[in-house]
């Protein structure tokens, strides 16, 4: 007799899902109207209902990708959907993970093979992950239409898990945003936003990028774009042009960034064309100016960084090993802040190469100290920040990627055999970084069960973090000399203007 499978209501209808390793799996289940024809770069609608059972076990289409990394897209446009990993759906009050993937806001999607939720549910999580717009989709300023709609869409979603989760055994006001890169700066946002209070009651945040722009900036670059594709950059006109075709000149525009440097400054060095606008009305300020500022409520965080940021970039590219002294020279111009920040990075490390200095540089600059800033911003403002710094250097290939951008993903999900995850930690993995993700497993579900991962809260007074390592230990923040240039320099938005450093 074949095994009956799970089946849940929800306010949009029953859905059906499968049995997987032990736990309840249901995919690409809606939270919102795919957003084509007239809503194309709308706002988020109401989610869509249905008669009789959906079927909840493929997950939805991606949304179309752009810049050098990018999962498959269909031509399917129902990219609005999110999936539900659950130990039990029959039980009640599980604490619930939901995860926003990364992807530099011009890519990602759920259905990684890396975002595998099934150690973590089994570990007794109730875990939702998202699919939102991305690229021009989500975040291009156009005219006629909201700013930040892949933000909405996370709104959306996190409204649909109040509604729904506990039909999946989770407790609503039991749950926790995880994010890492462009989903920990999603969160980032999300801290600060009014019409999201009460939707999430802690978070963790991974490699928080500082990058935002302003309006004046979206403009130009939405002109730019539209340029490319010979119209107006306008929503009526764009909507016009297929999201496929949007999404590859989005990556056309990235990929010639470099140009623009006079007129754009350090945004033309991040190699993406798409970042989120501070528009005064989905965004309303950066979150570090809005939680410094009081005008946010700190809550009960959990961020981190990896120890070398920039080098899985630095290899991708094809250039590590090749950087030179005005390379070095550039990132200090562009990036260091302050007046005195490049005299200082180089007081700071006197022998290092131009490459080692600008893999610090950029390092900070991108991902470690617009973390450092959450976590310390999250406890003026009243909040628990408990910081990480991830030093285990993943295996392959060759050893070069040390401690980099991404590395800590599989770690936390325990997808170590996943291809990604392979690749960065070796086939099998070494015993450390089995061990280091243990660690990382425990400490998330820890915190998301009741707030306290496993080491103490970081404090301005002695600012203990957890080092993951093969011998992991919890010391005074390591990267001291950077967390002193940064002190006085959250991240600012990207501007047209530079005649000023961008932080």
């Amino acid at each position: 007799m074949p095994e009956q499978q799970p089946r849940v209501r929800i306010a949009q209808g029953v859905v059906e899902g499968r049995r997987q390793r032990g736990n309840a799996v249901f995919r690409g289940i809606p939270y919102a109207p795919p957003p084509v024809g007239a809503l194309r770069f709308a706002a988020p609608g109401a989610p869509p209902r249905w008669e009789g059972t959906r079927r909840a076990t493929e997950f939805g289409p991606a949304v179309p990708q752009s810049g050098p990394v990018r999962a498959e897209a269909t031509e399917d446009a129902d990219w609005l959907t999110l999936n539900v990993c659950t130990p039990d759906p029959g039980a009640a009050g599980l604490p619930v993970l939901v995860w926003i993937h990364g992807g530099a806001f011009v890519a990602g999607t759920a259905g990684d093979p890396m975002y595998d939720p099934a150690a973590l549910a089994a570990a007794g999580l109730v875990v939702v992950s998202i699919n939102y717009r991305v690229g021009a989709e989500g975040f291009a300023l156009f005219d006629g239409v909201p700013p930040n709609r892949g933000f909405l869409d996370q709104i959306a979603a996190l409204h649909w898990v109040r509604r729904n989760i506990a039909a999946f055994g989770g407790d609503p006001d039991r749950v926790t945003l995880a994010g890492q890169s462009a989903g920990a700066g999603s969160i980032a946002a999300l801290l600060t936003m009014k019409p999201v209070r009460g939707l999430f009651r802690r978070a963790i945040a991974h490699s928080v990028p500082g990058n935002h722009c302003t309006p004046a900036l979206a403009e130009q670059v939405a002109a730019a774009l539209a340029e490319r594709l010979g119209t107006a950059p306008t929503a009526a006109a764009l909507a016009e042009v297929a999201p496929g075709t949007l999404a590859e000149a989005v990556t056309s525009l990235g990929a010639g960034l470099a140009d623009q440097r006079d007129r754009w400054g350090g945004f033309s060095q991040l190699g993406v064309a798409i970042c989120p606008v501070v528009d005064g009305e989905v965004l309303a300020e950066t979150p570090w100016a809005a939680l410094a500022g009081g005008r946010a409520n700190g809550i009960e965080l959990l961020v981190g960084h990896t120890r070398e940021e920039f080098r899985l970039f630095s290899v991708m590219s094809g250039r590590r090993g090749r950087f030179t002294e005005q390379d070095a020279r550039t990132a200090l111009e562009l990036f260091a802040p302050g007046p005195d920040g490049a005299h200082a990075y180089r007081a700071a490390h006197p022998r290092a190469t131009p490459e080692e200095l600008l893999e610090t540089v950029y390092s900070d600059a991108l991902f470690r100290m617009p973390s450092l800033h959450l976590a310390e911003a999250n406890a003026a403002a009243g909040g628990t920040s408990f910081l990480f710094e991830l030093a285990l250097a993943a295996s392959g290939p060759g050893g070069a990627l040390g401690a980099c951008h991404s590395l800590d993903v599989p770690l936390a999900f325990g997808t170590l055999d996943c291809p990604a995850g392979s690749r960065l930690l070796g086939d099998p993995p070494a015993p450390e970084a089995v061990a280091v993700s243990r660690e990382l497993q425990r400490a998330w579900v820890r915190f998301a069960t009741d707030g306290a991962p496993g080491w103490p809260a970081y404090h301005p007074d002695h600012r203990l973090t957890r080092v993951l390592d093969t011998t992991s230990t919890t010391v005074p923040y390591p990267e001291e000399s950077s967390r002193h240039i940064w002190q006085d320099h959250p991240p600012v938005p990207f501007d047209i203007d530079t005649s000023s450093c961008n932080y």
